[in-house]
């Protein structure tokens, strides 16, 4: 949790982008899994990195929903599938 988001993002980005290439081809719908996973892999790691937010699951979603509204183009899955698609 040294890191900033934009870093995670810089790593993530690159097999963001391989995964919804290959995968978008064949079943987009299959996706919907792998954006739902991403998405909780993000919000656990806002709860890790900030206080505030370790043990509030919900203040965490909504934290990481207008983060995402506010940088749709931060990560690939929500320039692709928008910033409607968290849990």
């Amino acid at each position: 949790t040294s890191g900033t988001l934009t870093e995670l993002a810089k790593q993530l980005n690159p097999l963001l982008r391989g995964w919804i290439a290959y995968y978008g081809r064949f079943s987009r719908s299959a996706l919907s899994t792998l954006v739902d996973y991403v998405n909780q892999k993000l919000r656990a790691w806002i709860m890790r990195k900030f206080k505030r937010f370790q043990s509030h699951k919900t203040r965490a979603n909504l934290f990481l929903r207008k983060l995402a509204r506010e940088n749709p183009r931060l990560f690939v899955h929500w320039q692709v599938f928008g910033t409607n698609t968290f849990t």
